[in-house]
Order: C-alpha cells, then structure tokens, then sequence
C-alpha cells in the first residue's frame, strides 16, 4: 500500500519544491541570478587626471576628482593618489599654476561665487594652500561646459577641475571631456601697461629698482612669492621713516596704502585680494608710529597696471601696494 503512495509523495515534494521557488525567485525576486537586466546601470569611463609642467613636471593619477551634482566640494578620494609632488613642486620651483573648475548650466550654483566652476577652484586652491603651497602662486577660473562626464544616475560628475601651468598651455594635458570652453570669467585690466621689465627678474629685484624721493611721489611694494610681509629696502626704510616723520606733525595728511594685482582670475576676486594685500601692508606698520587714523586702504585689483599682463614678469610687477602721502 505504501509502494503505491510513493510517485504521490515524490510529486508533492516536487510541488512544494517549485511552488517556493516561484514565490521567492520570479514574484519576490530575491534570486540574485534572475534579477532583470534593467537593474544594471550603465557604467561611465571616469576621466584620468594628469597635471603637467611642460618636460618639467608630470604627475598622473588613476582617478580623478569626483562632484555631487551642484556641488561645490571635491571628492578626493577616488583619485587613486595623493597630489604630495604637486605641492612640493610648487612650493620649491616658484612656478605658478592656474586652476580652473568647470560646471555645467544644468547645475545650480548655491555658493557664495559668481558661478559653480569658480567654487570648485577656489576649493582646490584652499586645500593646497593648507599643504604649504603660496597662495599667490595659485590663480582661479570657472567655466562652463556642458560637455561634462556625469554618472549614469547623472548625480555625479568626474573630472571638473583642470591645472595649467603659467606659460605651459600648450604643453598641459587637457581633459578631452574638456574641451569646448564657452565661458571665461578672466577679464582684462582697465588701462594699457606703461613700464617694460627685464626678463627673468624677481619681485626682490623688483623692489631694488624703487628709489625714494619725496614721501609724494608713490613708491611700490613686492612681496615675496606666497608670504605676506612686503620686501624691504634701503628705499623703502628712507620712505617710511620720512613718512612718520612728516605725518606726526601733519595730522590732517594721510599714508594711502593701494593694493593691485595681475589680470589673472576673475575681477571680485583680484579686488579681494589686492585689498588683503594693503590691509597686510597696514597692519605691519601699526608699530611704526603713524597713528592708525592717518592709514587709508584702498583696492584697485587689476585696474591701472603698472606692466605689461602678458608676460610673468609683467605680472609679478602688477602685484604690489603702492604708498604715497597725500
């Protein structure tokens, strides 16, 4: 009677078999190997990142930079490295590099700078001024370009940031996804260049051709590349001892501090930074006896060169604090 039973049995085990793995696999989907295809995202090839200085200077990363969407902070961490030998290239050689952020029209800029790609520099430029980097050695630009490479959810953009050497454009690899440059916040300065500088020379040796005359006739100050205190001279030591002198007695004349940059970066961030520079050449004298309230600051950014913005010479002798009794 039971041999009888057997082929039942074994049908309603089968059954119960097949009735639960079409519960858990096809209604519940919870088969790993039968999920649908649809599932599957697309994956996108993320850019590599390489930073050049011309045959002086290469660094290539497996990853790249990584953005949320609208989003104004860099995600390091699938670069696939550090940027240690950027840093301590930039710090031993002098040179100077622009960075530039890209953003594209479809992203909402919720920052406090005039556009995405800005904010996105400006980001990179801080980190790597934490590292010991000068920070006038680093300039900033944003860009649009629509042309970007975003996930396949479209919530993430790879790449976005680019780093040019000064006179290295042409030997700086560019992204490829990069290509297309629509807009350029880097504006021109407002007046045409008078003085021509010698090639090669340093913002030391631009301060050795200043020469004093009257506390009435503006002198110029340079600074040290990425330092804050102005290079002194012989010059410049007649000049502000004349300058106490004269102001003690005169409490109705004033020593006008005007800070100016190169036409590198967008225009509000040279007027920012020439103003940081004559408030540093202001709180440096704050010991020399000239009473705070005859010490007026004012920023002209890259308004009214002194040279020519085309050459690094040029450029180094634009970014001074003139001072003058007036």
């Amino acid at each position: 009677m039971f041999t009888n039973k057997t082929p039942w049995i074994i049908l309603l085990v089968l059954w119960m078999i097949g009735s639960t793995w079409w519960h858990v696999c096809k209604i519940k989907q919870l088969c790993v190997d039968d999920l649908p295809s649809s599932t599957t995202l697309p994956t996108v090839a993320m850019p590599s990142l390489i930073i050049a200085d011309g045959d002086r200077f290469r660094l290539d990363m497996a990853g790249n930079f990584s953005f949320a969407k609208s989003g104004a902070n860099a995600n390091m961490s699938a670069l696939g490295g550090s940027l240690d030998s950027l840093t301590a290239y930039l710090k031993t050689t002098g040179r100077t590099m622009e960075i530039r952020g890209y953003y594209a029209s479809t992203e909402a800029n919720t920052s406090s700078f005039p556009n995405l790609g800005l904010a996105r520099a400006e980001g990179i430029k801080q980190y790597l001024v934490q590292q010991g980097v000068p920070a006038a050695s680093l300039t900033t630009k944003g860009v649009l370009q629509d042309d970007l490479t975003f996930t396949a959810a479209g919530d993430s953009l790879y790449g976005g940031l680019n780093f040019v050497f000064d006179g290295a454009d042409s030997a700086s690899p560019v992204d490829t996804t990069l290509t297309d440059l629509t807009t350029d916040t880097t504006s021109t300065a407002t007046a045409p260049a008078t003085e021509t500088v010698a090639a090669g020379i340093t913002e030391a040796g631009l301060a050795a051709k200043e020469k004093f005359t009257t506390v009435f006739e503006p002198i110029d100050l340079y600074f040290p590349l990425g330092e804050a205190n102005y290079i002194k001279t012989p010059e410049t030591a007649k000049f502000f001892k004349e300058a106490v002198a004269y102001l003690s007695t005169h409490k109705d004349k004033k020593l006008v501090l005007t800070g100016y940059t190169d036409n590198s970066g967008p225009d509000d961030v040279n007027l920012r930074l020439s103003r940081d520079r004559a408030n540093q050449v202001k709180a440096r004298l704050r010991q020399s006896g000239i009473s705070p309230d005859q010490i007026v600051t004012d920023a002209k950014g890259e308004a009214n060169p002194k040279a020519s913005n085309d050459t690094r010479e040029g450029r180094k002798a634009n970014r001074r604090v003139m001072v003058v009794v007036k």
